[in-house]
């Protein structure tokens, strides 16, 4: 079984090769992460919360039009995103701290987005996940150094 360490240790080397950011933009990224981290949270919970209300209140008319793939992946969506804001929102304290817990979260919330856009089973989801996924991890691994 692969350990987390070893995932997390294998995508560093690939991006410590990567241009390094500014001293300063790297700062102030870090400075900015919790918030954004709290806010973006809360709002990715509620809109979550909505879709999944949302979907169960349309799937049995997109079943009777022949769309129950669709209701189904808005469920998923809706369940993945609740993850991922819960985690959000519980990072905060620890990167407001600056401790390596916050980055771990975070890193898991590029996770589960990434197999959330793979889950769908749609190409273009999956390309633009994998684009995103290497710009956020890029991102995160340039502020690792900052959490201990």
């Amino acid at each position: 079984m692969i350990k987390l360490d070893q995932v997390v240790k294998t995508l560093e080397s690939y991006y410590s090769k990567a241009p390094s950011l500014p001293v300063g933009a790297r700062e102030f990224i870090v400075s900015i992460t919790p918030w954004l981290s709290l806010i973006f949270g809360v709002l990715i919970v509620l809109a979550s919360l909505s879709a999944f209300g949302l979907s169960a209140v349309f799937s049995p008319f997109a079943t009777v039009a022949g769309g129950a793939g669709y209701a189904t992946g808005l469920m998923v969506a809706a369940v993945l995103g609740i993850a991922q804001g819960v985690l959000m929102v519980v990072a905060f304290p620890s990167l407001k701290k600056r401790v390596t817990r916050g980055w771990m979260l975070i890193f898991w919330v590029e996770v589960i987005a990434l197999v959330g856009s793979v889950v769908t089973l749609n190409v273009s989801s999956v390309v633009m996940g994998v684009i995103v996924a290497v710009i956020a991890f890029y991102f995160l691994f340039q502020i690792k150094p900052y959490y201990k």
